[in-house]
């Protein structure tokens, strides 16, 4: 086990998982797990893998802690990159990020849900063994809330107030 950091939620350690390889494992007191965070991280996967969303996998509740396993990124969160940089990112590497972060976001809409807690420490970096590339993945679905409203609606209604404007 490496420790990987730690925050008021607990520590999160690499593990290796025998089906998935090496993990992060978030560790936490029972009273600090919220339910809320587990069940969008199924929402999420009922439709479907997407590179752009950080993968959950499973979770352990035990009597003294609850352990929370998902797919690890293996680089740095965006804020840290940002924070850290005396130079700007190019543009296309910002456009590149932005997209990513978008169409994970749009997954979630896909599900019903609403992350309310985007910003840049939530957002993690991974480059895939081997292929030069970083993706962009949304993390942290503590705050998530499920909400019953069709896309198809907001679309619309959107477009309407675009149009025809108050």
């Amino acid at each position: 086990m490496h420790n990987k950091g730690q925050g008021s939620f607990g520590c999160v350690y690499l593990v290796f998982h025998q089906e998935e390889g090496v993990v992060a494992t978030k560790i936490m007191k029972p009273e600090k797990f919220d339910k809320r965070e587990w069940d969008a991280a199924i929402q999420l996967t009922k439709q479907g893998k997407n590179i752009y969303v950080l993968q959950y996998l499973s979770y352990s509740p035990q009597n003294s802690y609850v352990k929370m396993f998902m797919k690890y990124a293996n680089m740095k969160t965006l804020s840290s990159i940002i924070e850290n940089t005396d130079k700007f990112l190019p543009l296309y590497i910002n456009r590149a990020l932005m997209k990513q972060i978008l169409e994970g976001m749009r997954v979630f809409h896909i599900a019903g849900l609403i992350h309310r807690d985007i910003k840049c420490d939530n957002i993690l970096l991974h480059c895939p063994p081997g292929s030069g590339r970083v993706h962009a993945k949304i993390s942290d679905f503590g705050f998530a809330k499920k909400e019953n409203v069709n896309i198809i609606d907001i679309q619309h209604q959107s477009l309407d107030m675009f149009i025809n404007p108050p």
